[in-house]
């Protein structure tokens, strides 16, 4: 009886000891590092997404990641276009201190030296595997590409193990997908040529043949090369085998994130998910064309929260949304008519893109730069709204800080505790950027230098945020920069002058025309 009794005792502790275990290893991954996984949207505006309650869309799959974590509204790219933004985010660099981190060419070399490092190489150094789905539009190569032969100066070489992307953008030539260092689908028998100084010898463009153009027109500025009945910047030859179809670049897309996401391992992933959505030519898949009632951009909108929720059901289902740290954004404000006749403008109606803010993509204003931001991460962030400054340029320092790594003196700053909810004030100031002019935003106060040109970009109908005079703004009583306060508020109009200045003047490589008045 008291063997009986010793062993029942015994194999009680046991089994409460196996299961103070188990509960231990369901906990484990919250004290691991955390998957980490950026989606990133093209000319996304706040009031594109429902969870902001801005516009007239739906967008669930977004709003969940909202709705289980924080969303932010006061976050900022650091542009107001999309290679200078995806540049910052992806060094920790404001991109104005580089001259070339301009929206560039499909054809253009590299941005980026391989000596500069990414967050794809910091969280390499971790144990982090690396990729990389989605638009680049950060340059290839040396210069001179050869397109059917193994590419150099790829994102292979800046970090990320594993590549998939377009060269540019959808509106510009070679409309062929990259994986790792070779052009998918290429066939040697019929090679692939580009170029943006002149048309190849008998290729036809918009102009000499209209006829082509089955799926869209061009407005303005897409009337080169044709492709899936879309007129394209710039010029192409060859390559027919490797061409993509526009409609099912989602799906695609999709397809290759889900793949690199896999399942559970035990080497955590970085994932840099670059959406074209809804960038122009918004060409949606066809289960999407009609859903929204607003035409192709509402369309596309509508296939990008497809392309979340998949990812989302992916992570669920393979258990890994529990410690997978997701961050939600858009590379630059929205803009409607980008070139092409898709009826944005026309079909827009009572939707808002642009949130009540003033300007848009391009702008100075705060449409141009300020986007919807939203961090997910189940394991340790709270869900709930923030109004801390916070800026795409602070997750390289914000990860590192994660991962209790130190990073050298740099623009980005260790804004992790604002990331994760804690910190309600973030940043002090942010220096914004639009072709090349610079804006200041501190506190509550936005500041625009006097700047002389283009006060609105006629083509596309969007305010530039450019002034013979500076533009002062109290974003806490006037988010829509109604209320020009320069005139009256000299001594504060000098603090902000001045500490721009400061921020901008410290280092030697910005452009020294700059000329803050």
């Amino acid at each position: 009886m008291r063997i009986t009794l010793r062993l029942f005792f015994s194999m009680k502790v046991l089994w409460i000891g196996i299961g103070l275990l188990l509960c231990g290893v369901r906990q484990l991954p919250a004290q691991n590092k955390p998957n980490i996984l950026i989606i990133y949207a093209d000319d996304l505006g706040i009031g594109d997404v429902s969870a902001y309650g801005k516009g007239k869309l739906a967008t669930p799959n977004i709003d969940k990641l909202a709705q289980g974590g924080v969303r932010f509204n006061n976050a900022y790219a650091t542009s107001a276009t999309c290679t200078p933004s995806r540049y910052a985010l992806l060094t920790g660099q404001y991109p104005w201190r580089n001259p070339r981190a301009k929206i560039l060419t499909g054809d253009a070399p590299a941005l980026l030296d391989t000596a500069q490092k990414t967050v794809a190489d910091l969280l390499k150094t971790q144990g982090y595997r690396t990729g990389v789905v989605g638009k680049w539009h950060l340059g290839l190569g040396n210069g001179s590409m050869d397109w059917n032969q193994p590419i150099q100066q790829n994102p292979n070489d800046l970090g990320f193990d594993y590549s998939f992307i377009m060269a540019a953008t959808t509106d510009r030539v070679p409309t062929v997908y990259i994986e790792n260092r070779r052009v998918l689908g290429l066939s040697a028998q019929d090679p692939l040529q580009v170029s943006y100084e002149k048309n190849f010898p008998g290729e036809p463009t918009a102009l000499t043949s209209p006829e082509l153009l089955t799926k869209q027109k061009w407005h303005h500025g897409h009337n080169q090369s044709v492709h899936n009945g879309i007129p394209r910047i710039g010029f192409m030859r060859g390559g027919k085998s490797a061409l993509w179809q526009d409609e099912t670049m989602g799906d695609v897309f999709v397809e290759k994130a889900l793949n690199f996401i896999g399942t559970a391992t035990t080497q955590p992933f970085f994932l840099y998910f670059a959406l074209h959505q809804p960038h122009v030519p918004r060409v949606p898949h066809p289960r999407f064309v009609g859903k929204s009632g607003m035409g192709p951009r509402g369309d596309a909108i509508l296939e990008l929260d497809w392309c979340v929720g998949e990812i989302l059901k992916h992570l669920q289902n393979k258990g890994l949304l529990e410690n997978t740290l997701i961050l939600f954004s858009s590379d630059n404000g929205p803009v409607l008519n980008d070139g092409y006749y898709d009826d944005a403008v026309e079909k827009v109606g009572a939707h808002d893109p642009f949130g009540a803010l003033r300007g848009g993509k391009y702008s100075l204003f705060e449409g141009g730069a300020k986007v919807p931001f939203i961090v997910h991460w189940p394991a340790r962030v709270r869900p709930g709204v923030s109004a801390a400054l916070v800026c795409q340029l602070d997750l390289y320092a914000s990860l590192a800080a994660l991962l209790k790594l130190k990073t050298p003196l740099m623009d980005s700053q260790n804004q992790l505790a604002a990331l994760l909810g804690k910190d309600k004030k973030g940043r002090k100031e942010l220096v914004l950027e639009a072709s090349g002019r610079l804006a200041y935003r501190s506190g509550p106060y936005a500041f625009i230098p006097a700047y002389q040109g283009m006060a609105v970009h006629k083509e596309v109908n969007i305010e530039l945020g450019v002034s013979p005079s500076a533009q002062l703004y109290d974003l806490r009583s006037d988010p829509g920069q109604k209320n020009n306060l320069a005139a009256g508020s000299a001594q504060l109009l000098a603090k902000l002058r001045s500490a721009m200045q400061k921020a901008v003047g410290a280092y030697q490589t910005i452009n020294e025309d700059l000329q803050l008045k």
